[in-house]
C-alpha cells in the first residue's frame, strides 16, 4: 500500500490546483479591497479571508491528506467536488460558459479520480 496510483496523484492536484485558486482569490480580493474603495470593506476583507482559508484548507486536503495517502483526505476532496458542480451549472446558465464549463470538467474529473477502484483501495485496502 504504499505506491500511490495514478488516480490518486491526479485528484491531489486537482484539489491542490483548486487550493491554489482560492488563495489567488483571495488574495486578488485582498489587494482589490485594500487599494480600491469598496462599497463595504468589512465584508471585501471577509471575503478575501475566506477564500484563503478555504484555499490552505484545500492545500492541506491535497498534501496532508491525499498526497499522503491518508483516508480522511477523500471525503473533503469529494464534498469539494460535489459543491463545484452547481456553482458551475448556475455559471453556465448565466451566460458564464467560459468559468462554468472548465469548472465542471475539473469537478467531474475530481470525483472521477477520488472515487476510482484505484484511489479507494490505496485508501481503503482490500478490506
Amino acid at each position: 500500500m504504499n505506491r500511490r496510483p495514478l488516480t490518486l496523484v491526479i485528484a491531489a492536484a486537482i484539489v491542490a490546483l483548486e487550493g491554489l485558486v482560492a488563495v489567488g482569490l483571495g488574495v486578488f480580493v485582498a489587494v482589490e479591497s485594500l487599494i480600491g474603495t469598496p462599497d463595504n470593506m468589512t465584508t471585501a476583507l471577509a471575503e478575501a479571508a475566506f477564500g484563503l482559508l478555504v484555499g490552505a484548507g484545500l492545500l492541506w486536503v491535497a498534501w496532508g491528506g491525499l498526497f499522503r495517502m491518508e483516508r480522511w483526505g477523500r471525503s473533503p476532496g469529494v464534498l469539494t467536488q460535489i459543491f463545484m458542480v452547481p456553482v458551475a451549472v448556475t455559471l453556465i446558465q448565466s451566460g458564464q460558459a467560459q468559468l462554468g464549463i472548465p469548472l465542471i470538467v475539473v469537478a467531474l474529473a475530481g470525483l472521477a479520480t477520488l472515487l476510482a477502484p484505484p484511489t479507494t483501495h490505496a485508501l481503503y485496502g482490500d478490506g
